[in-house]
């Protein structure tokens, strides 16, 4: 087989595969989206006779005193408040495990890749938390996302710091830079391609956060979009219908974030893995 032929044929088992992993499964929750209480509760693929998404919209979005409203709210206001703290803490540790070459820097990187190891602890999270007044708060919730997201976070950006060169810093602090002009002034703006990155993929994984809000942020009012789907299923047994018409209303925002910054995911991703 020519190298051609076996390009090609990679391409088309890739193509097939990500049909079959994803395109079908989303065809499913779109189909029964479109369908009323009697269609959907077949679980077909089908095609819907009756077109009802527009009043399962309405039903959903009106439901429980318009939750779903309320944890697009929460869901938003989490993300955007752990992307910055992750954004500006990842950078300058990452700024700085890169530059620094001491003792210390072999176990703070032990610590850093530990904290993609280690699970995380429910109950003692729980217990810290309570003991700091920060249980069921979004403050606790956004501290828990970011420092699950702290290790992975750091390490992009320390693999991207290596393709600035040490001549930028030494430069700006002849100029008379302080610490915090040279990292805010001249180094974050040169991290734009790996903030992308972090800020999709970390976007994402925080929005469609389905655990860490079920046990550090309860109650009904405190709901995230992910728990809509816990709470639609338990009120709507057997209405598939609505429950396919929530998942379709809280999976289109972070796909089409990922769609569009598709590009800048890899380019991130790509410059941290090479030159890092």
């Amino acid at each position: 087989m020519s190298k051609e032929l076996r390009k090609i044929t990679i391409d088309v088992v890739a193509v097939l595969l990500s049909v079959v992993i994803f395109w079908i499964p989303f065809y499913f929750v779109i189909v029964n989206a479109l369908k009323d209480k009697k269609e959907s509760s077949l679980l077909s693929l089908a095609w819907p006779e009756n077109f009802q998404l527009w009043n399962n919209i309405k039903e959903v979005v009106t439901a429980r005193d318009y939750m779903l409203l309320r944890a697009f709210y929460n869901s938003t206001l989490l993300t955007v408040l752990s992307i910055v703290f992750l954004v500006v803490l990842c950078a300058m540790a990452g700024f700085i495990l890169q530059r620094r070459n001491d003792r210390a820097t072999p176990w703070i990187n032990f610590l850093v890749l530990s904290g993609l190891i280690i699970p995380p602890a429910i109950v003692p999270t729980i217990w810290v938390l309570d003991g700091l007044g920060l249980f069921k708060t979004m403050t606790g919730l956004v501290m828990v996302e970011v420092a699950l997201g702290l290790p992975f976070c750091i390490l992009l950006y320390r693999g991207f710091m290596a393709s600035i060169p040490k001549e930028v810093d030494e430069a700006a602090i002849v100029d008379g830079a302080g610490g915090l002009t040279l990292f805010f002034r001249i180094i974050l703006p040169l991290l734009q391609p790996v903030t992308a990155t972090v800020i999709v993929t970390s976007s994402v994984s925080i929005f469609n956060d389905f655990t860490n809000p079920l046990y550090f942020f309860p109650g009904a009012k405190n709901a995230t979009v992910q728990l809509t789907l816990y709470n639609f299923s338990s009120q709507y047994v057997t209405q598939y219908n609505l429950l396919f018409t929530d998942i379709l209303l809280i999976t289109l925002p972070p796909l089409l974030l990922f769609i569009f910054f598709n590009k800048k995911i890899v380019a991130g991703m790509t410059a941290g893995s090479v030159k890092g």
